[in-house]
């Protein structure tokens, strides 16, 4: 159960690596207009902002990874609940604020991963 629980986690944390990149460097590009539906001009006015969220979802996988590699289960314990509870609620917040999907796509592994290590505790 633990080696589960650790590859949602895993999976919540390459996600977020995969968002910063989408918001901070693809995000007026071909693929940020695909993926985000947006024109060019929309891309162009609010990459910056875009780019704030990506580095905000950088440190989420940052703490993901960090409660992998810690060497001490109590405190990677800890850890883990902080980082994906803090996924979950901003999923909760982007579903309400900006589309429902997001709750599924950002806020399902963090979910799955949250209740899996509560399991293997």
């Amino acid at each position: 159960m633990s080696l589960l629980a650790n590859l949602f986690v895993a999976l919540a944390a390459l996600l977020h690596v995969g968002f910063l990149v989408l918001e901070m460097f693809l995000w007026t590009g071909p693929t940020g207009g695909r993926v985000f539906r947006m024109s060019e001009e929309r891309a162009q006015a609010t990459k910056v902002l875009a780019a704030n969220q990506g580095l905000y979802n950088g440190f989420l996988a940052a703490g993901l990874f960090w409660s992998l590699l810690h060497p001490d289960p109590a405190f990677a314990f800890q850890l883990k609940l902080f980082f994906l509870v803090c996924v979950v609620i901003a999923a909760i917040y982007g579903a309400w604020s900006v589309k429902p999907r997001i709750l599924l796509v950002q806020g399902g592994p963090a979910l799955i991963a949250l209740l899996l290590t509560f399991l293997a505790s």
